[in-house]
């Protein structure tokens, strides 16, 4: 029997328009649960009905993945939101990406924040008490996805709901568990290999190495791909390959 076990997600449906982004069914037979962008940083009705009907069919579990509305950051530059905004704006996207599940005979699995809003739900515990209490209205039984360690996830535990500590195979981390800002050097990991050997010591050793090259403790439930990587599709078959090699089980 194998020893390890882990969830491995992507975040898709970030297509919206005229506009194509992501190779989202080619990654889906690689991976265990998918985060649907729902309208705010990128997607349209038209691309979460198509992303949910297409993660049925591979038999994934399917998550909200709300953002700031900001369509021309792709939801990557802070926004001054209130707490009541925050709450408002996750409840919204949730709300919306649970009726096209619901819609297509399916329930919606879990909740993982979007960009901005996630790296700063990680740290402000008055943002991150925002979305765990706008996932707990949404349904309690929702499970969030936060990075591991963070304030998000303490906020989701002391409102009682189900967390995944999640960690990242093509993002470099800091010394204090976040990850480097994407407008600083080396925050992107474009190398498979490094990232291959990240993700390995993060599910079997619980350790990760910052970018200041000291090993910190993690928590891998769940490992993120960003679907609109360039080396997206490859990463995620290499991915895994290795792990079945290590007889890891992706579930």
């Amino acid at each position: 029997m194998a020893d390890f076990y882990t969830d491995l997600n992507c975040d898709m449906g970030e297509s919206f328009g005229a506009y194509t982004m992501g190779n989202d069914e080619a990654i889906m037979p690689f991976i265990s649960s998918v985060n649907i962008a729902c309208g705010f940083h990128a997607g349209d009705p038209a691309t979460m009905q198509m992303t949910v009907k297409a993660a049925i069919r591979h038999g994934l579990k399917i998550g909200a993945h709300p953002g700031f509305p900001d369509l021309q950051g792709f939801g990557r530059r802070e926004m001054k939101l209130s707490a009541t905004e925050v709450y408002n704006i996750t409840l919204y996207q949730i709300g919306a990406l649970s009726a096209f599940v619901k819609a297509e005979g399916s329930a919606l699995h879990h909740v993982k924040p979007h960009g901005a809003l996630y790296n700063m739900a990680a740290v402000n515990p008055e943002l991150a008490d925002a979305i765990a209490e706008a996932v707990y209205a949404a349904n309690p039984s929702l499970i969030l996805y936060g990075l591991s360690g963070s304030e998000l996830i303490k906020s989701a535990e002391r409102r009682g709901l189900n967390v995944k500590n999640e960690v990242f195979a093509d993002r470099t981390y800091k010394q204090d568990g976040t990850l480097t800002p994407r407008s600083q050097a080396g925050a992107l990991i474009n190398d498979s290999k490094t990232a291959i050997n990240q993700v390995m010591r993060m599910v079997k050793e619980g350790i990760v190495t910052s970018s200041e090259g000291l090993d910190i403790a993690i928590r891998a439930d769940t490992i993120c791909l960003h679907g609109d990587g360039g080396h997206a599709l490859e990463l995620a078959r290499e991915i895994s390959h290795r792990f079945k090699q290590e007889g890891i089980i992706v579930r």
